[in-house]
């Protein structure tokens, strides 16, 4: 093959890669015109070759990108090479494409050689995630706002049913159970208005700030929370049994320990077996550097195949029962894990549900 021959095989060969390439690949003059286009710039801007040679590169930049455009080429004119420079191009249609250019100017000949990849997709996609984004940290603001102005406002009628039980002189009361149920009463309206104070207060900590760890006492959470609810534990017949022996105290926020055990008991109790009383079984294990806490009972239970990753979700409901909300295990999966914690689950239908929840320690 003689030198001739070579030469126009390799000029050959260049040219197919120009045709071929599915970049944008163009070699355009100081002056700021395309000298020199393959197909894939005519093929994505709309425009004929002729068109395209015929007008100034910066007729066809969107109008919004023109002086950024603008700096770039006099960089290149200035022997710059210009590495990943994204703008956008208004095609002959009207459509609005982003192209990210890297370009080389060869001072000797005024030339600009460049390629530019066609990045409109990712653009979309990162705009798209940035709107979905905004949208949930719009719709987790109103959430906060709703759950601070409703803890907030059921606070001033949880004070006027205290006050009229402080009214209210028991001895004077002649019927032992009215008694006790008076005391039950006033019990469990001043832990509602605790509960209703603390997540008012841990609302307002966490705007500003994480929610404070502490040394979380198992027993005295679990005894609090029990007393809260004893008329429902005592008229469904409920078992609780407790084992804090190996680990009584785990770093943990104690407003989100005390509705952790709050929703998990009284869901246990919610959709127990209607052919057996519930029992619930809560122990403290240590494993791998990690505290553990082993929540489980005897009721309905799920199917987990059919569940899966939703039982966790907000407003999803896996029983028919008119209180239901889907709320609890919501709150429950939020408290545990926006403290660095981890929940699992397993469950059988009719063979109940075990949570086991493992801290850092």
């Amino acid at each position: 093959m003689t030198h001739s021959t070579e030469m126009n095989s390799a000029n050959f060969n260049y040219e197919l890669y120009f045709d071929l390439s599915p970049d944008l690949l163009c070699i355009a003059g100081y002056d700021g015109y395309f000298r020199k286009i393959n197909p894939a710039v005519s093929k994505l801007l709309g425009y004929s070759m002729e068109e395209l040679y015929a007008r100034p590169i910066n007729d066809f930049v969107y109008c919004a990108d023109k002086r950024a455009t603008d700096k770039a080429r006099e960089e290149l004119t200035r022997a710059k090479p210009l590495l990943h420079f994204e703008n956008r191009y208004k095609t002959k249609s009207g459509e609005i494409v982003w192209l990210s250019w890297t370009s080389y100017p060869i001072e000797s000949e005024k030339l600009i050689f460049a390629i530019a990849k066609n990045i409109t997709h990712k653009k979309r996609l990162e705009a798209d995630r940035s709107a979905l984004l905004s949208q949930l940290s719009s719709s987790n603001n109103d959430l906060k706002q709703l759950t601070y102005t409703t803890s907030h406002d059921l606070r001033a009628p949880v004070n006027n049913v205290l006050a009229v039980l402080d009214m209210l002189d028991i001895s004077k009361f002649t019927d032992e159970e009215a008694i006790e149920l008076v005391k039950i009463l006033k019990l469990s309206g001043e832990y509602l208005k605790e509960s209703l104070d603390n997540y008012v207060d841990a609302l307002s900590e966490k705007h500003q700030a994480h929610s404070r760890l502490e040394e979380v006492n198992l027993s005295e959470t679990l005894n609090k929370v029990r007393k809260s609810i004893q008329s429902i534990v005592e008229t469904s017949g409920t078992f609780i049994h407790a084992d804090f022996s190996a680990l009584n105290t785990i770093r943990f926020n104690r407003a989100y320990m005390e509705s952790v055990f709050l929703n998990l008991m009284t869901n246990s109790i919610k959709y127990a077996r209607s052919d057996r009383h519930p029992i619930i079984q809560v122990r403290s294990e240590k494993a791998d550097g990690r505290a553990l806490l082993i929540f489980s009972d005897n009721g309905l239970g799920f199917d987990m195949e059919r569940v899966k990753d939703k039982i966790f979700g907000l407003r999803q409901k896996f029983h028919d029962h008119k209180e239901s909300k889907g709320i609890g295990l919501y709150l429950v999966h939020n408290h545990i894990t926006s403290l660095g914690g981890k929940i699992e689950v397993e469950s059988e239908p009719n063979r109940g549900t075990t949570f086991t929840m493992s801290f850092k320690a």
